[in-house]
């Protein structure tokens, strides 16, 4: 068992280590080795291959399966890039990184509307690969500071090196998922914008079933219900990488009109409306690989 383990610690330390070192080379770069990582990756990820084809098998029925194949190795292209990119976001240095990413919109909404009204602001980013890109440009290029909910990993290392990565850009806190959401309900209170994830299955409680894509999708109503409750501005961000290696993409929209309302399912099911909008937009870039349908409703079967 120690042995077992000792050789588990030390691969693990070796992958961070190489993951360090190839901080060091030109985004370009990484993007090439992108496209050939992916191919592996595609072959070996068999069980998230599967989930993705069944996810763009639901989701875009029109499509044939030969295009829905092409769709998702260019996804897996993407998503490997988002992981290599991943480790000039953790260890680059903060202005090599904010020079990467170009910000469109206004990204000093939730600044302006602190000052002006004392209301606090939601950031919501979907879950597009380039999805931490958005966190870091909430943290470098504007002044409001932020709070968000991290998933805990397994592995002690790897759970410090996502939450230092998270934390290293500016004034931020993270709040384990499984905690109570009473801190993070204090640090919005206090002025802090929260950097909220809308779009993954996370079980039936506290969610309602609503349309994604057509299909009835386990969707968490806490946007709705925490925005009402904290009299919150709303604002999309949405994370887009650059082909080539040119960095990425993160556009601040403007704040969602009508939301929140009385009813939650309702909201919900607008912001999945939403979601699927910013999806057309760039398809290849969107989480498939994730069981979005997973938790399904009663006496109904499973889809994967």
């Amino acid at each position: 068992m120690r042995a077992r383990t000792f050789v588990r610690e030390a691969a693990i330390r070796s992958a961070i280590g190489v993951l360090w070192l190839l901080h060091f080379l030109p985004l370009p770069v990484l993007a090439g080795l992108a496209v050939v990582l992916s191919e592996a990756l595609y072959h070996l990820a068999g069980s998230r291959r599967r989930i993705g084809l069944r996810n763009l098998e639901l989701c875009f029925p029109q499509m044939g399966p030969d295009e829905r194949e092409a769709l998702l190795k260019q996804h897996f292209r993407w998503l490997t890039q988002s992981l290599l990119d991943r480790t000039v976001l953790w260890w680059a240095s903060p202005a090599r990184v904010s020079r990467l990413i170009h910000v469109e919109g206004d990204i000093d909404l939730a600044e302006r509307v602190f000052q002006e009204s004392g209301r606090p602001t939601m950031w919501l980013c979907p879950h597009f690969v380039g999805l931490d890109v958005a966190g870091a440009a909430i943290l470098l290029k504007q002044a409001r500071p932020g709070a968000s909910i991290y998933q805990t990993q397994s592995h002690p290392l790897m759970d410090a090196l996502m939450r230092r990565g998270r934390l290293r850009f500016g004034n931020a806190e993270i709040f384990p998922r499984s905690d109570s959401v009473k801190p993070l309900l204090k640090a919005v209170k206090q002025g802090r914008g929260f950097f909220n994830l809308p779009d993954m299955d996370f079980g039936a409680k506290d969610a309602a079933f609503v349309p994604f894509f057509g299909v009835p999708a386990a969707t968490l109503l806490a946007p709705s219900r925490l925005a009402r409750m904290l009299d919150m501005v709303v604002q999309p961000v949405i994370a887009e990488i650059l082909p080539g290696g040119r960095g990425w993409r993160v556009r601040f929209e403007a704040p969602l009109t009508g939301f929140p309302t009385p009813d939650a399912e309702a909201d919900t099911a607008a912001l999945n409306r939403y979601i699927e909008g910013e999806i057309t937009r760039q398809p290849a870039q969107y989480l498939w690989v994730h069981k979005r349908f997973k938790t399904r409703p009663e006496g109904q079967p499973g889809l994967y």
